[in-house]
């Protein structure tokens, strides 16, 4: 049975002292039987480490760079997240690539630096409109599947989750169909398929991100290919957040 895992994806927002008491909040939720995680920004880490300790809620970062440490200001190891006490780190958000021009090439190197230090890594692909618009979201899915997981081994895929996130529904209030988001998450597990094995696939976590809330949740959740959600806006909101999780247990 593959993990049904919920990740918040704080974003950045939150200060020190806002985010221990978000994070606090989120600790106390009761009834979890799927993984959650929590990713605040960087200078959040400790205070939300501290507040989560003794839950069953797990923490992760937004992002690392590929070198164990150098000339590269404002960026953050793989070491330093574990010692801050991250299990999970998301890598290639779209925000990322649209912002800070992250690449698939250099997606596939903080992955396998990540990897290599033990972090559990959430990897996010997904289309623009205007890529959907155009009817070619399975190429530009498999372009950054293939190149973003390029010569992982297989037992490092155990640590691998593919969150997949069309860009023209995060933060925008627009959401992918749930028919939509099982289509591309099915694609997503074929493919895996292809590149590693049928094994493989079967066990892995697949998210859909882009606007899940606690009102569509659960058909989402629902659909035979998507395992959990990568969670913006909803996440901030203790309540929202409860109800996504509650339905991330059910399935």
């Amino acid at each position: 049975m593959r993990k049904t895992i919920i990740a918040g994806n704080w974003k950045m927002n939150k200060t020190p002292s806002e985010a221990a008491e978000l994070a606090a909040a989120i600790a106390q939720i009761q009834g979890a039987k799927c993984e959650v995680v929590i990713c605040p920004p960087f200078v959040d880490l400790f205070y939300a480490k501290k507040a989560i300790e003794g839950s069953c809620v797990k923490l992760g970062a937004q992002n690392c760079h590929f070198k164990e440490s150098g000339a590269f200001t404002g960026e953050i190891s793989a070491d330093m997240l574990i010692e801050a006490g991250c299990e999970y780190v998301i890598i290639g958000h779209s925000e990322r690539r649209q912002y800070f021009a992250e690449t698939d090439e250099t997606v596939n190197l903080r992955t396998k630096a990540a990897l290599a230090k033990g972090l559990k890594v959430i990897v996010c692909v997904g289309e623009t409109r205007e890529e959907r618009e155009n009817g070619i979201t399975e190429n530009v899915i498999d372009r950054q599947i293939r190149l973003g997981l390029k010569d992982l081994s297989k037992e490092e895929m155990a640590n691998v989750v593919i969150a997949y996130e069309p860009v023209w529904a995060i933060g925008t209030g627009l959401t992918a169909t749930n028919e939509q988001a099982e289509e591309v998450c099915k694609f997503i597990r074929g493919l895996i398929a292809k590149l590693f094995d049928a094994d493989v696939a079967e066990e892995t976590t697949i998210q859909y991100g882009g606007s899940m809330n606690a009102g569509n949740c659960a058909a989402l959740l629902a659909m035979p290919n998507i395992d959990g959600g990568l969670i913006g806006g909803a996440a901030l909101k203790p309540a929202d957040f409860a109800t996504i999780i509650a339905a991330g247990s059910a399935n």
